[in-house]
């Protein structure tokens, strides 16, 4: 059977990436002096004074609500609305303060709609931020009937002198991989391609994928704030190559958890064995859904703080230096399929 991949899932990420270049010149435009961190980033930062910024970000569920309509499951999508925000906040460093939510449908059905803000509303208080807001739309000619879609975006304050990544991050700080519950909510338009036509092993392997987000920030918050934290990727959409956007001045080097240590959902797919190795680490998180950089004598401390709040999480790697004249790549080494597999993928 021939493998698949992201862009014949239909998605172009070459296209998003020729995209926000090419809106960089319309945005820069719009900007002022008190903006510390826009386009590209984890969250956008304002510095509002006295030592303080404004963090903001903004993020949908995509094509992972195909799933809710068709298994009519809709009480976690929003845990995973709320989860996408403040996770990319929290890697800046900033508290969420609170969120606020678009709901867009083509004929409202309140109870629907209430089991979708119920959600929402569960996901803020996992992120200890306050759901202050919202939108719903009612649009009968652009959405088809049962369908939604779904949007938000959080806000954060953080301290100057906290924020990450830290200007400390080098080679020779421990990487620390945390567990993601599963796939999260990136890469589903790929995923669908691959469950089962219809039938039992359908439907279980679809709920297996409708598993929220993992939240992270009141595990991750109290040791960004002790200063115990140099940076922090939220491994999302295009897998590993959300590492180096905690420092592209440096590269990583991570060993994967085996499988027995990882989600069941995370062997499926391998078994499946219709999407190469090294596309799965370019599109889904592949068991870690956050990834903290700390230096090496606070890493046994990080791990047993991390635990105790609930989190699995493992030491997977390291900071290394960046080969001169190549931009900032993240060795990996798969040990999840069976054999240890070792590939670099450059930030590019």
């Amino acid at each position: 059977m021939a493998t698949i991949d992201y862009a014949s899932a239909g998605v172009n990420r070459k296209g998003a990436d020729k995209l926000v270049e090419r809106i960089g010149s319309l945005v820069k435009g719009t900007l002022n002096k008190r903006v510390v961190g826009g386009v590209g980033g984890y969250a956008s930062l304002y510095d509002i004074g006295g030592g303080r910024m404004i963090a903001a970000s903004t993020d949908g569920v995509g094509t992972k609500l195909k799933l809710a309509f068709e298994l009519g499951a809709h009480d976690t999508v929003g845990i995973d609305l709320v989860a996408m925000s403040v996770n990319d906040l929290l890697c800046t460093g900033a508290e969420p303060l609170f969120f606020l939510d678009y709901f867009a449908t083509g004929r409202l059905k309140n109870q629907v709609a209430a089991r979708v803000i119920g959600g929402v509303a569960e996901g803020c208080r996992q992120a200890s931020c306050a759901l202050v807001g919202g939108e719903t739309a009612e649009m009968p000619d652009l959405y088809r009937e049962g369908e939604y879609d779904l949007a938000g975006f959080a806000v954060g304050l953080l301290e100057r002198k906290r924020m990450l990544p830290s200007a400390k991050l080098r080679p020779g700080d421990a990487l620390i991989g945390v567990a993601s519950s599963g796939f999260h909510s990136n890469g589903y338009s790929l995923l669908r391609r691959l469950l089962p036509g219809s039938g039992p092993e359908r439907k279980k392997r679809a709920r297996q994928l409708l598993e929220p987000t993992r939240i992270y920030v009141r595990s991750v918050l109290p040791l960004a704030r002790a200063g115990w934290v140099r940076g922090l990727s939220h491994v999302t959409g295009s897998g590993v190559l959300n590492i180096p956007r905690m420092g592209e001045q440096v590269g990583y080097r991570l060993e994967y958890p085996t499988a027995s240590e990882l989600p069941d959902v995370f062997g499926w797919v391998r078994s499946l064995k219709r999407v190469e190795v090294g596309e799965l680490y370019r599109t889904f998180n592949m068991g870690i859904g956050l990834v903290v950089a700390t230096e090496p004598a606070k890493a046994a401390s990080v791990l047993k703080r991390l635990r105790a709040a609930g989190e699995t999480a493992w030491r997977v790697g390291e900071v290394v230096e960046r080969r001169r004249g190549k931009p900032s790549e993240v060795h990996v080494t798969d040990r999840a399929g069976g054999r240890p597999l070792s590939f670099t993928v450059p930030y590019a």
